[in-house]
């Protein structure tokens, strides 16, 4: 169960996180090759796919996780964590096909979540806090996102209501044309791991 009280009425029904973690880390793999970054090994212990996992799961009461098709080893991994995995759809790349298959996939279960948290897999470091600050940001608008110092950065949340939208995304589109409607509300954190990613080899020694 989450972490997270639920103490709004549009928060009363479960929440559900969306780890995007289908991207196929090119920069990295370009210094390390053959190598997938979200299976490199942080310093802390867990590899990078996990320990994002950990990390949303703590905050929702539920995580699909999107990866790409035939890759069992990440799945196995994340399936490990209490996350549903789920396929990419093979017809389409990048993060807006990934989100789109997702949001239809929450959309079929017989009980939508009324808020989902979208994370990326490469960002290891988001604190709980940060998640939790973004979830209560919902009661008052229809998205809410993250900023540190002036700069957005992730999970970025929605209510359930724009999940039809999110479900209509298409390649690397993402969520972009949606964050950059009216309605996002950006909630301020102390939080650099908000905006810190994993894209090179070199990443991996970031503090969290």
């Amino acid at each position: 169960m989450s972490n997270v009280p639920s103490v709004y009425p549009y928060l009363a029904s479960p929440s559900a996180g969306i780890l995007l973690a289908a991207g196929q880390g090119s920069r990295y793999a370009a210094q390390r090759p053959g190598a997938d970054k979200l299976l490199a090994s942080l310093p802390q212990g867990p590899c990078v796919a996990v320990a994002s996992a950990r990390r949303l799961r703590a905050a929702v009461d539920s995580v699909v996780a999107v990866v790409r098709p035939g890759n069992a080893a990440l799945a196995a991994l994340l399936r490990a964590e209490d996350c549903r995995v789920i396929e990419a759809d093979p017809a389409g790349e990048g993060m807006g096909t990934s989100l789109a298959t997702a949001a239809r996939h929450l959309l079929a279960l017989p009980g939508t979540p009324r808020a989902v948290l979208v994370a990326l897999a490469d960002m290891p470091w988001i604190r709980h806090a940060s998640m939790a600050d973004v979830l209560d940001a919902l009661q008052h608008a229809p998205m809410a996102a993250p900023s540190h110092r002036g700069q957005r950065g992730h999970p970025v949340g929605f209510r359930a209501d724009l999940l039809p939208r999110l479900a209509l995304l298409s390649a690397d589109e993402g969520a972009r044309r949606l964050l950059g409607q009216p309605g996002l509300r950006l909630v301020e954190v102390e939080d650099p791991g908000v905006l810190l990613d994993i894209d090179t080899p070199a990443d991996l020694d970031r503090a969290g």
